[in-house]
């Protein structure tokens, strides 16, 4: 056999996409108390909890760069939680970035967005269950912070190095009604759906893995109305499946960009569906990381092979990975809808509602109102991270899919990590077309006008290449 040219200048090699410094993770159960206040839809027709089916968690993951005089590390904390109602989303992260002495930046609290949870409320009516809701929030945000501290008191040597593969667990959930009697929530089987799965992979030095990351887009919405049993839906399965493979390091799901993303087969009270779409997640989040080597390396060319056709000769050398770590805010003003109610407004219409769905409905915009105010406008956050080569991107809204669709595109040489329902929760982001298009949920259910996600791909994609320093367009 004879080895063509070594590497050529001409072939770039494929670099490893991670970060090298300190890494440190801890987990807390946050499993609600049965008889709490669980109602997620306005279709049930209980009000609190009667068993638990998997129990919910809380899991921080700190990163911090190595050396002195470094930036503040960098914490996400992965939540078994529906939404946040009423602003408390955002006042407990500010509370709890000034507790552990994080800019609000560093501090991501991202929600799995079960709908088998609780709503994540302070006020409450009064009513069954409300009072165990009303002490839960408290000793959330306590396992919240104890995790944290726990994670950056236990920061050592780690690389965390990412890799993309697909999986088909979620489709498009905006279908219209063939007869033109309007828009419900549920699968279109003529809609394509993004599939892409990046999995982030946090290993010690000594090789060990230390926790998976799991950055999907779809809705935990498999255990519906029926179901009377506190559950993380699919996310407990996927964690199970992961950690049963990766020596009990804890997998932390990141909600992505799922706005019109959901399972096929959903809308049930039967947990095996749940676990059955968690292990599917779970064997492609495996199936990535089974492709990824040992360690964090690059692909190098190194020549050519001639055999039955000319052969490309690639092998893998160690990574250098980099060591920064950067974060950043960017705020958008985006515009609110002219006939979205004010407070006033909805909480006459709860006065006024004839059914429970419909009371279930205005409570919503009731606390969509307390949480983004009463102005024209609102400033939405876009926070953002760089982890060596990887970036990563979060709002509070349900931003739809579009929007990790347009980042990965804008920024291919990076890993492109994607969150929903970070530091807060505000409403969905749907594309324009479906404001003229009578009936669709996301459209008249948020607050925010039309243009709003279209703004937050122009505008927050632009802002991000110039916070970045990647200010060319893609080619």
């Amino acid at each position: 056999m004879s080895v063509g040219p070594g590497a050529s200048a001409a072939v770039p090699p494929v670099p490893a996409v991670g970060f090298a410094g300190l890494g440190g993770v801890a987990r807390r159960d946050i499993t609600p108390p049965v008889g709490i206040f669980s109602r997620c839809w306005g279709a049930a027709k209980h009000e609190c909890a009667e068993g638990v089916h998997r129990p919910l968690s809380l899991t921080a993951l700190a990163l911090r760069q190595e050396g002195p005089g470094v930036a503040a590390p960098l914490v996400m904390v992965s939540v078994d939680g529906a939404w946040w109602q009423g602003g408390e989303g955002a006042a407990m992260h500010a509370r709890l970035s000034a507790a552990v002495g994080l800019p609000p930046e560093n501090l991501w609290i991202g929600l799995t967005h079960t709908h088998a949870a609780v709503p994540l409320v302070k006020e409450e009516d009064g009513g069954p269950g409300a009072a165990l809701l009303q002490a839960y929030l408290g000793e959330l945000e306590a396992s919240a912070e104890a995790a944290i501290r726990e994670a950056l008191r236990t920061l050592a040597p780690v690389t965390v190095d990412f890799e993309a593969g697909l999986c088909q667990l979620a489709v498009n959930r905006d279908l219209r009604l063939p007869d033109g009697t309007g828009w419900v929530v549920g699968l279109n089987p003529c809609a394509p759906a993004d599939a892409t799965l990046v999995v982030g992979r946090v290993l010690g030095a000594d090789g060990r893995s230390l926790a998976t990351l799991v950055n999907y887009a779809c809705h935990p919405t498999t255990l519906a109305w029926e179901n009377r049993l506190l559950s993380p839906d699919f996310c407990g399965s996927l964690r199970e499946t992961v950690e049963r493979a990766t020596g009990g390091a804890p997998c932390l799901f990141l909600q992505g960009a799922s706005g019109d993303l959901s399972p096929a087969f959903q809308y049930t009270d039967d947990v095996t569906v749940a676990d059955r779409h968690g292990r599917r997640l779970g064997h492609a989040a495996l199936a990535v990381l089974e492709g990824m080597p040992p360690r964090p390396a690059d692909l190098i060319y190194v020549g050519s092979l001639a055999s039955g056709a000319d052969l490309a000769l690639w092998r893998e050398r160690p990574a250098r990975l980099p060591g920064r770590l950067r974060s950043g805010c960017l705020k958008l003003d985006l515009a609110l809808r002219p006939d979205f109610p004010s407070l006033a407004e909805a909480l006459q219409g709860i006065a006024a509602a004839a059914t429970a769905a419909e009371r279930e409905r205005w409570r919503r915009k009731v606390r969509l109102r307390a949480a983004i105010g009463e102005g024209d406008t609102w400033p939405l956050p876009v926070w953002w991270w760089e982890t060596g080569g990887a970036l990563w991107v979060a709002t509070p809204t349900e931003a739809y899919s579009a929007w990790q669709v347009a980042l990965r595109a804008a920024f291919p040489e990076r890993r492109v990590v994607v969150m929903n329902l970070v530091n807060g929760s505000t409403g969905y982001l749907p594309p324009v077309s479906l404001y003229d298009a009578e009936g669709v949920y996301a459209a008249w259910q948020t607050p925010f006008g039309r243009g709003g996600l279209e703004r937050l791909i122009d505008a927050g994609i632009a802002g991000l290449r110039a916070a970045t320093g990647n200010d060319r367009p893609a080619s």
